[in-house]
Formats: structure tokens, C-alpha cells, sequence
């Protein structure tokens, strides 16, 4: 998600869009953006490696509600869903562990649990993958299933020269075992931040459909200022969708509603932005905790209002700033991005884009302090 208009190829669409009038595709758009179920299943020994991860991907610490627990309160051979607390629209799954077994059998594996039906798989092991995992792996690729991937967890006791022999291991035994080009990324599960986590997440996002890497994009926490960057541009190309509907709705001959709607799907894309960075007074207290740090102190990092509370009025007061502010020479210059039928809403375009940008930027910027803080960038 290099820039706006790449993350999400919205652009031709929307301008399409506007040029029919066709408001209900618009709408679509933001819906598809703000509305996105990703299930990520995570397969592997039942540890506390394992527990720490699917808690770090959702933001959670161990004594949080509805952290995962080790041991495990599923039976082994149970499937257990842990869904995100601020994402509803994002679940991860907790699939036991594959065993050594030679009488093992990955099409039953892969039935019993239904491995298809994931957006996407982690394998996860503390040593090496075993024979059986690599049989999954095969499998679930033969049945057109691409995005599985492998993941070392470091524990507490690895270092990095036994997490580097580790990956070696690993990578000598998958080639062993036939398969090309082998990834192992290693994973620190308390601090995502660490190891290798963004490689691997930069690769999964890839392989993923667009909509679906938005979806778990935004549904991650805030571990890195990479990620919050990668959040800004993908809000950016929201508030581009949000902006193509305002400029849609402007057009239509009836008083007060293109305010109406500006403000409503404003609010509803800053709500999301300030859950997504990771910005709300539960994510920061949670996040001070898990850091040791005093929460009053990564709250004091919140300058902006929106990073505190979406207000309508807040909402509002951006918009109208940004009606004011808005100059002939932005105006000209989205006038040539948009469809020669639809030039006459450009205005109102300009206003959304902008309000909507102005309050992304103050938001990320915010999250950038509070993660350089937490991660000890900043002292």
C-alpha cells in the first residue's frame, strides 16, 4: 500500500461511478472498506508461544478478557476462535497441532478443519516443522490454497544466534522435504515489532485479495510506525471513496443532504481510524500495560481531538475549516482527476478529501508517538 490511490485501485472505479451518478456503487465501496471479514488460521502446538501470538495479533495481553490461555482451554484436538475485541470482522482461528504421527493424514487434517475456508494459514513451530506439516502445506497448495506460510516462534530462552541455527534447520528441512524456494520467518510473540513479523506480513498482504489485506491491515494493532503509515494510506484512499460519495451526493438537488451525509461517513471512517490506530482509551491503556508504562503518559501523546473522541461536531468543524480553506488551486488540480460530467461537485469533493485527509495525518501522527513510546524508539 505504497500510496493512496495504488492500496485499493479505487480510482477508475469511483471516477466511473460518478460519471453515471451511480451513488449506490460508491456506497458500495465504503462499505466493502469499512466492512471486511479476514479468518486467519494459526496452526501448532498448543504452547505459550503460541497463546502470546494470537494474543499480540489482536492487540492482548495475557491477563486481557478473552486472551488466549496456556494451557489451552480447548481439548487438543479442538478448533478454538478467538475474535478481535475492537474488530468483529476479524477472527482467528486455533488449530491443533499436526502431528508427527507416520499414520498421520493430511486430507483428513484439512477436511476435519476446514483449511480452505481461511483468508489465510500460519504454521507455527519453536524447533522445525515435521514431516506431516509440510504434507499440509503440499496439500492444501494442490487444492489452490497459496497463502500459507511458516512461522519460527522465539521463546523466551532463544537468542539470536539459536533463533538463526533455528531458521537454517528449518529452511535445510523444507528443502529436504522438496519444497522450492522455503520461507521461514521468525516471530517474536510478545513484540511483533521484532524478528521478522512485517516481512512476513508484507508477503501475506500480497498474496492476499486487496480488499482482504486492508481488512487485515486495519485489524492488526499499532506495533510498529511502519504499520501506522501503512494504515494512514489505506484510510486515505477511504476518505478518497468517502470523497467520490460526497461529490456524488452533492449533485442531487435536495437540501442539506450532501452535509448530512459528509458528516456521517466522516465519522464513521474517523471511528474506525481511531480503533484501527489503536487510539481509543481502552487500546492505550492496554498497550501501556502490557509495556509497563504509566497509561497517563502515552495518553498525553493524543493531541489531536479525534485521536480522543469522534465527535460530530469536531466532525463538523473539520469540514466547514476545510470549506473555508480549500483554494482554487487544489480545486483545479481535482478538477483533472475527475470525470468531465461530474467537475461541477469538484468542490465538494476537495472539502471531503481534505477534512477527511487533515484528520487521518493528526490521528497517525499521534499513533507514530504513542508506538515510539511503547517500543522504546522514544525515550
Amino acid at each position: 500500500m505504497a500510496d493512496v490511490l495504488k492500496s485499493l485501485n479505487l480510482l477508475e472505479s469511483l471516477k466511473e461511478s460518478i460519471e453515471k451518478n451511480n451513488i449506490s456503487d460508491i456506497k458500495d465501496a465504503v462499505e466493502d472498506m469499512l466492512i471486511s471479514r479476514i479468518n486467519v488460521a494459526v496452526v501448532g502446538e498448543r504452547g505459550p508461544e503460541k497463546a502470546t501470538f494470537i494474543n499480540s495479533l489482536r492487540g492482548l495481553g495475557v491477563g486481557d478478557e478473552g486472551a488466549a490461555l496456556c494451557p489451552s482451554a480447548s481439548a487438543p484436538e479442538e478448533l478454538a476462535v478467538f475474535p478481535h475485541p475492537k474488530h468483529p470482522d476479524f477472527r482467528l482461528w486455533d488449530l491443533p497441532l499436526i502431528s508427527s504421527n507416520p499414520s498421520f493424514d493430511p486430507e483428513n487434517y484439512i477436511d476435519r478443519y476446514k483449511i480452505l475456508r481461511y483468508n489465510a494459514m500460519i504454521m507455527t513451530f519453536t524447533q522445525s516443522p515435521n514431516s506431516n506439516m509440510v504434507s499440509v502445506w503440499r496439500e492444501a497448495r494442490s487444492l489452490q490454497k497459496d497463502t500459507l506460510y511458516f512461522a519460527l516462534l522465539a521463546s523466551e530462552k532463544d537468542t539470536e544466534k539459536t533463533l538463526e541455527a533455528k531458521k537454517k534447520a528449518s529452511l535445510d528441512f523444507l528443502k529436504a522435504e522438496g519444497v522450492s524456494q522455503p520461507k521461514v520467518y521468525p516471530v517474536c510473540p510478545s513484540a511483533l515489532e521484532k524478528l521478522e513479523f512485517l516481512k512476513l506480513l508484507e508477503v501475506m498482504q500480497g498474496d492476499l485479495p486487496e480488499i482482504r489485506a486492508h481488512a487485515l491491515l486495519l485489524a492488526l494493532p499499532t506495533f510498529s510506525s511502519t504499520v501506522v503509515s501503512q494504515k494512514k494510506e489505506a484510510f486515505k484512499a477511504l476518505g478518497w471513496a468517502a470523497a467520490s460519495l460526497s461529490a456524488g451526493v452533492s449533485a442531487i438537488p435536495v437540501p442539506l443532504v450532501a452535509s448530512m451525509v459528509d458528516a456521517s461517513v466522516a465519522v464513521r471512517i474517523l471511528t474506525k481510524a481511531q480503533v484501527s490506530l489503536c487510539l481509543d482509551d481502552e487500546s492505550v491503556e492496554r498497550l501501556a500495560r502490557q509495556r509497563g508504562i504509566q497509561p497517563k503518559r502515552l495518553k498525553e501523546l493524543r493531541t489531536c481531538l479525534l485521536s480522543v473522541e469522534i465527535s460530530k461536531s469536531e466532525v463538523k468543524r473539520r469540514l466547514s475549516v476545510a470549506e473555508k480553506d480549500t483554494s482554487t488551486a487544489t480545486t483545479k488540480l481535482v478538477e483533472l482527476a475527475m470525470p468531465r460530467h461530474a467537475r461541477s461537485v469538484s468542490r465538494s469533493f476537495t472539502v471531503m478529501l481534505q477534512a477527511i485527509n487533515s484528520a487521518i495525518d493528526d490521528m497517525s501522527a499521534d499513533a507514530d508517538k504513542i508506538v515510539a513510546v511503547a517500543t522504546g524508539v522514544s525515550q
